[in-house]
C-alpha cells in the first residue's frame, strides 16, 4: 500500500487562518468528490472557523477521562476503520492526554499516512523543534509541546500561512481570536509587534531554506546542470589583486538593478598552496564585498577556470564576472588565461563579463614556493650524508671480499640518497645521487677503478640509478615540503580565523589585538604609527610591550625604520615590531594583522566622533528647547502668581473671603506648577549628566505604586496590583516618580470620566507595569520621539508642561535597568509599558496565556 501523502499549512502565530485554510482546501476537495473527513479539528469557538466545519464530515472523538477529568482527542481507529481519502488533522504539535493511542498527535498522523490516508495538518512556527531555543529567546515563553523538524521537513506539501503583525493585532482586537476577557493579556504578551514580527520572520526564512532544498533536490534527482535563474546570481572572480574591488563594485551595481540578486565572491587557490594573492588585499575585499551585501567564499582548486566553472553552476549562479588579463602580451603563449576559458566552457547558460580595469596588460608576479625551514643543523648533516655518506658506502663495500652484487649495491646507495633527502632536502639529495653514481661506476662496474663501462647493461642501470634516485629524493623533498606548508597554512588559517571573528564581532580593542600579534610573533613591543601626510611627523596610535627599564627599545618608537620589522598599512600607517627579524613567510599573516589594526582604529575613532557629535547635537537641542521653556512654560505660571499677588496687595479693591480664597488657590497652584516643571528640568539634568545613582534593593510593586498616585484626581485611576506578583529590583524613589509621571500624563490625555488603568504582570524573569489611558493615542511613526526631552505630541495646551515627563521616566527606568515604551491601547488609546528586573532568586512567574498560545 503506498504511503500516504502529508499537506502542512505553516503558520507564525495562532489566529492567521491556519485552520480556515485547511478547511478551505477541504471545501474544494469535496466539490472535486474527493472523500474527505474531519479527523480532528478545533475552533477555538471563533465564529468564522465554526462555519467552515459545516458540510463536512466528522469523525466522532474519543473520549478520556484523565486526572478527574474528561478530555475528548482524534479517534485513530474510528479514522483508519473510515479509511477515507483524506483526512484534516489539526494541531500536529498536540500532545494526547496520557491514555491515548499515542503520546502525540504527530504519531497518530504517521498511523494514517502509512496507511495509505492523505493528511493535511497545521502547525506553527515556535512548535518546531529545532527554533525552541530561538522562540524562548524572543517571546519568553518555553513551547512545551513541539513536532520533531523532520516530520514537517518530509511533507509533501508545506503552504505558508502568512499575516502581517498589524493585521493579527487586529484580529485579536477585534474578538475573533480569543475571547474579550483573554485579549489584553494575549495583546500585552506573546502578541507584542516585536514578537510576531520575529516570529513572522523565523517562518519566512524556514520555509525559504525548504524551498530551496527542493530545488537542489529536484535538479539533482533529474540531473539538471543547466542554470535555473530562479533570482540573479552573481559570481564575482578575484585573484587577489587590485582589481578585485573594481569587479566587486561592479558586480554590486548589475546585482542592484534587479530585486533579490545575490553577489558571490570567490577566490579560488591551488592545493600546494602556491599563490601570488596579497593577503592584504583579499582581507580588504572580503571586508568590501560584505559592506555591499554579499558573501565571499574561498574555493581550493588547481585547475582555476574549470573550479570557477563548477562553483558557479554549484550555487546556481547566472552570471560570471571577471577582470582582464593582467598578463602582457608574450605570457599567452602559455594559454588563453582564465577569462577566455571561462567564456568558452561557461554555455549558454551563464553569462560572463570581463571587465576592464587599470591593471590590464601589467603584469602579474609569478608564485614563488617557499621550501620547508628545516634549520642549519638538518641542512649539514644532509650535505654530510650526501657527500660523505656514498663515499663511507663504497669503502665497507670495497674491503668485503665477495661483495652483495652490484642490484644490491645500487640499492644502497639508493638508500642514502632518500635519507639524504628526508633529513636535508633535495640539493644532498642531488649530491648523493651524483656521487653515488660515479663511486658505482669506479669501484662496482667492470672495469673497475676506471670511469669507462665495459658492459652497456651496466650503463643502462647506473642511469637507471640515477633517474629513480633524483626522482625518489625530489618526491621526498617535495612531500617534506608539503607537509610543512599544510602545517604553517592551518595555524596561519586559524589566526586568521580568530581574528577575523573576534574584529567583527566587535570584541577586539587596538591594545588587545596589538598584544595579540606580539604574543602571536613573539615580539618584545609592538607599535602602530600613523602620520598626517608624506613629510609630516609619526606619531602613535597605540602600543604594547617593551616598557622595561634600562631596556633602549622602550622608548616609544618614531619612525617605522627604527623597527626591527615595519609592516606599511596605506600611505601614512604602520605597525612597527621589535624584538627580531621576521622570516619572509611571516609577513602574510602580519600584513593581515595590519589591515585590522587600522580597521579597528578606524572604527574606534568613528565611535567616538559619533558620540560626541550626538552629544553636542543633543546639548545643543536641549539648550534650544530649554530656552524655549524658561521663555514661556516657566514664566506663564510666573504672570500668574504675579498677578494674583499684586490683586491681594492693591487697596483700590476691597476682596471677598471667597474672592481672596479663589486668589489664593490660583498662586498655589502656580507654585505647584512651578515645583513640578523645576522638579522635571532637574532630574533632566541629572539624567544628561549621568548623576543618577540608583539605590537597588527588593521591594514589592503595592509598595511602591499606590504612593505614586497622589498627584491625580481621586477616582481617576483603577489599580489591579496582583499579591502573587514577584518581587522587584528598583529604586523606590526612581520609581515612584516614574509611575507618578506616566500616570499624571495618562490622566492628563484621558477623557472624562475614563479612568487609567494600572495593572502588572509576569512575565519570566521580568514584570510589567501597565497604564493605559484612553485618549487620542500617538502613531507608531511617534512613539519613540514622545520619550525625548521637551516633546509634546499634538494639540497639548502651552503651558501644560515642559514635554519632560516621559523623558524623565523613561531615563529613571533605564538607570534601574529596566525599559519604558509605548503601545497602543486596544480599543483606542495608548499604554505605556514599565518593564523590570524581578528580584534575583526569585522564581519566575509563568504568565496567565491563553491555552491556544502554546499548544
Amino acid at each position: 500500500m503506498a504511503r500516504g501523502k502529508l499537506r502542512i499549512y505553516l503558520g507564525a502565530a495562532p489566529g492567521v487562518g491556519k485552520t480556515y485554510s485547511m478547511l478551505s482546501e477541504a471545501h474544494r476537495r469535496v466539490e472535486r468528490g474527493t472523500d474527505v473527513v474531519v479527523a480532528f479539528v478545533e475552533h477555538h469557538d471563533r465564529p468564522r472557523t465554526e462555519v467552515m466545519l459545516h458540510g463536512l464530515e466528522q469523525i466522532e472523538r474519543v473520549e478520556l477521562e484523565y486526572r478527574g477529568s474528561v478530555f475528548t482527542e482524534m479517534d485513530v481507529d474510528a479514522v483508519l476503520r473510515r479509511d477515507p481519502a483524506v483526512a484534516l488533522v489539526d494541531e500536529l504539535a498536540h500532545t494526547n492526554v496520557p491514555g491515548s493511542r499515542n503520546a502525540k498527535r504527530w504519531q497518530d498522523v504517521e498511523e494514517l499516512l502509512e496507511a495509505g490516508i492523505d493528511v493535511i495538518s497545521t502547525v506553527n512556527v515556535q512548535h518546531l523543534e529545532s527554533l525552541g531555543d530561538v522562540v524562548e529567546s524572543i517571546t519568553g515563553v518555553r513551547q512545551r509541546e513541539t513536532v520533531p523538524d523532520e516530520i514537517v521537513r518530509r511533507a509533501d506539501q508545506i503552504e505558508l500561512v502568512d499575516m502581517s503583525p498589524e493585521a493579527i493585532r487586529r484580529r485579536m482586537a477585534h474578538g475573533n481570536i480569543y475571547k474579550p476577557d483573554k485579549v489584553d493579556a494575549a495583546l500585552s504578551n506573546y502578541f507584542r509587534p516585536g514578537n510576531l514580527t520575529a516570529l513572522r520572520e523565523l517562518a519566512l526564512l524556514w520555509v525559504a531554506d525548504r524551498v530551496d532544498e527542493y530545488l537542489q533536490q529536484y535538479r539533482a534527482e533529474h540531473s539538471v546542470s543547466k542554470i535555473w535563474a530562479g533570482r540573479e546570481r552573481i559570481v564575482v572572480g578575484l585573484t587577489g589583486g587590485p582589481e578585485g574591488r573594481t569587479l566587486i563594485r561592479r558586480a554590486s551595481r548589475m546585482a542592484a538593478k534587479g530585486s533579490g540578486s545575490e553577489v558571490l565572491a570567490v577566490y579560488i587557490a591551488r592545493s600546494d598552496g602556491l599563490t601570488s594573492a596579497s593577503p592584504k588585499e583579499l582581507a580588504v575585499q572580503r571586508t568590501l564585498v560584505e559592506d555591499l551585501g554579499g558573501t565571499f567564499h574561498h574555493v581550493i582548486g588547481d585547475d582555476i577556470p574549470n573550479a570557477l566553472l563548477e562553483f558557479a553552476r554549484g550555487v546556481n549562479a547566472t552570471q560570471i564576472v571577471l577582470g582582464s588579463s593582467r598578463r602582457k602580451a608574450w605570457q599567452y603563449v602559455f594559454g588563453p588565461g582564465v577569462g577566455a576559458t571561462v567564456a568558452r566552457d561557461s554555455g549558454p547558460d551563464l553569462d560572463v563579463h570581463i571587465v576592464t580595469h587599470d591593471e590590464v596588460a601589467k603584469g602579474r608576479g609569478l608564485p614563488v614556493a617557499r621550501g620547508a625551514r628545516l634549520g642549519r643543523a638538518r641542512i649539514i648533516a644532509g650535505w654530510l650524508l650526501g657527500v660523505a655518506g656514498p663515499v663511507l658506502l663504497s669503502l665497507l663495500l670495497a674491503a668485503l671480499d665477495n661483495g652483495p652484487g652490484l642490484a644490491n649495491d645500487v640499492l644502497l646507495f639508493l638508500f642514502l640518497t632518500v635519507a639524504a633527502a628526508l633529513i636535508g632536502g633535495l640539493l644532498p639529495a642531488l649530491a648523493a645521487a651524483a656521487v653515488g653514481s660515479l663511486l658505482l661506476n669506479f669501484y662496482f662496474t667492470p672495469p673497475t677503478h676506471s670511469i669507462t663501462i665495459a658492459d652497456p647493461k651496466n650503463i643502462v642501470a647506473i642511469v637507471i640509478f640515477f633517474a629513480v634516485a633524483v626522482s625518489v629524493a625530489s618526491v621526498v623533498d617535495l612531500a617534506a615540503r608539503r607537509t610543512h606548508q599544510a602545517a604553517r597554512l592551518r595555524a596561519e588559517s586559524e589566526i586568521l580565523s580568530f581574528l577575523a571573528g573576534s574584529v567583527l564581532r566587535g570584541e577586539t580593542t587596538l591594545d588587545a589585538l596589538l598584544e595579540r600579534v606580539r604574543e602571536t610573533f613573539g615580539m618584545e613591543s609592538v607599535a602602530l604609527l600613523e602620520r598626517t601626510g608624506d613629510v609630516a611627523p609619526w606619531t602613535c596610535a597605540g602600543r604594547v610591550g617593551g616598557t622595561a627599564e634600562g631596556d633602549p627599545k622602550a622608548k616609544p618608537l618614531m619612525r617605522p625604520e627604527d623597527a626591527d620589522v615595519d609592516m606599511p598599512v596605506g600611505d601614512h600607517m604602520a605597525l612597527a615590531l621589535t624584538g627580531r627579524v621576521l622570516p619572509a613567510e611571516d609577513r602574510r599573516v602580519l600584513a593581515a594583522f595590519a589591515a585590522q589594526a587600522a580597521v579597528v582604529l578606524d572604527r574606534q575613532r568613528l565611535v567616538g566622533e559619533a558620540e560626541r557629535a550626538r552629544e553636542l547635537a543633543e546639548g545643543n537641542r536641549i539648550r534650544t528647547a530649554l530656552l524655549a521653556a524658561v521663555s514661556h512654560d516657566l514664566r506663564t505660571p510666573l504672570a500668574s502668581i504675579k498677578a494674583s499677588v499684586t490683586s491681594l496687595r492693591s487697596d483700590d479693591v476691597a476682596w471677598s473671603e471667597d474672592d481672596e480664597a479663589e486668589l489664593l488657590a490660583g498662586i498655589e497652584a502656580g507654585a505647584d506648577r512651578l515645583d513640578h516643571l523645576v522638579g522635571n528640568l532637574l532630574d533632566m539634568s541629572r539624567l544628561q549628566t549621568g548623576t543618577v545613582t540608583p539605590l537597588i534593593r527588593d521591594i514589592d510593586l503595592d509598595e511602591v505604586v499606590p504612593m505614586a498616585l497622589g498627584g491625580v484626581p481621586e477616582g481617576s485611576v483603577t489599580l489591579d496590583i496582583p499579591e502573587e506578583l514577584p518581587i522587584v529590583a528598583v529604586d523606590p524613589g526612581l520609581l515612584e516618580r516614574c509611575v507618578a509621571n506616566l500616570v499624571e500624563n495618562g490622566v492628563k490625555y484621558s477623557p472624562d470620566g475614563e479612568r487609567v488603568l494600572v495593572s502588572a504582570s509576569a512575565l519570566g524573569d521580568r514584570v510589567e507595569l501597565r497604564i493605559a489611558d484612553r485618549g487620542p493615542g500617538v502613531p507608531d511613526s511617534a512613539k519613540d520621539r514622545i520619550f525625548e526631552p521637551f516633546q509634546r505630541y499634538g494639540d497639548a495646551p502651552r503651558g501644560a508642561g515642559v514635554g519632560l515627563g516621559l523623558a524623565v521616566a523613561r531615563g529613571f527606568a533605564e538607570a534601574m535597568g529596566g525599559t519604558l515604551a509605548a503601545e497602543d491601547t486596544p480599543g483606542g488609546g495608548m499604554t505605556m509599558v514599565l518593564t523590570l528586573r524581578a528580584a534575583a532568586g526569585r522564581p519566575p512567574v509563568r504568565p496567565d496565556l491563553p491555552a491556544q498560545a502554546t499548544t
